[in-house]
């Protein structure tokens, strides 16, 4: 079973802040930025970002996009110091990002992602990473598309727990399982009913077991995050013994 933790604070960044071996910094920031800083951020983005952003139908959609990458660029560069305009992306065959050869890496890992109104980050050296949010559905968090998605095991856990704790329990389990599936870089090519993670409220999050790799789960630590009432998140990262500190990202 992995390591876990179920209760990691938001605090502000100190003066300086770097990432040592063994670490994991998570931030929180919000997408509904003024107009000021979605100006300042467009012109960090690059030309295929611009053009991204551009074919959003709606302002609301385009804005949170471009502030969502400014964010990004602006953390990326804190950590490699580098302008945020001259980091730059790879992408893997499924479109996990990383950063290009030759961006001066040195082992840095991250992954992002965003629902409603807040946008997570996590960055580590040397190892796999994996993070998501997602933002309460009473209309999505349901046991059909558990049965549908879930392991037998997970569907099953869902399936006998107080009707009051169902909604909660779903996006744990939905959160975890998309946070491993990043973390592996495989997309849906890895099916969501291939693993088992826990999803009790008020247990701690864990990668319970990998079908067909009895050994899989202990390579992982898997941590819920507590983003902002009335969301659901989690993390996970490879190995064991990662130091978990969480910021919150201010303009």
């Amino acid at each position: 079973m992995s390591a876990s933790s179920t209760n990691l604070e938001w605090r502000e960044p100190g003066p300086g802040i770097r990432l040592a071996p063994d670490e994991v910094h998570v931030w929180r920031a919000r997408l509904d930025q003024p107009a000021a800083i979605i100006e300042r951020f467009w012109t960090t983005l690059s030309a295929d970002e611009q053009e991204r952003a551009a074919r959003f139908h709606f302002p609301g959609g385009r804005d949170s996009y471009v502030v969502g990458r400014g964010v990004l660029r602006e953390l990326l560069g804190h950590y490699l110091g580098m302008q945020p305009c001259n980091v730059s992306f790879a992408y893997s065959d499924h479109g996990k990002p990383a950063l290009a050869e030759g961006c001066g890496s040195l082992g840095l890992r991250f992954n992002l992602a965003h629902s409603g109104r807040l946008a997570l980050y996590g960055f580590v050296l040397d190892h796999l990473i994996g993070i998501d949010i997602e933002k309460n559905r009473p209309d999505f968090a349901g046991q059909r598309i558990a049965d549908r998605f879930f392991s037998p095991r997970e569907s099953e856990a869902l399936r006998k727990l107080p009707k009051e704790q169902r909604e909660e329990a779903f996006l744990n389990c939905w959160t975890r399982k998309e946070a491993y599936i990043k973390a592996r870089g495989e997309g849906l090519s890895f099916p969501l009913d291939a693993f088992d993670v826990s999803l009790k409220p008020g247990e701690p999050a864990a990668l319970l077991a990998t079908h067909g790799n009895p050994h899989e789960a202990s390579r992982w630590s898997m941590f819920a995050l507590h983003a902002e009432e009335g969301y659901a998140a989690a993390l996970a990262v490879e190995g064991q013994g990662a130091d978990v500190s969480c910021f919150d990202w201010h303009p």
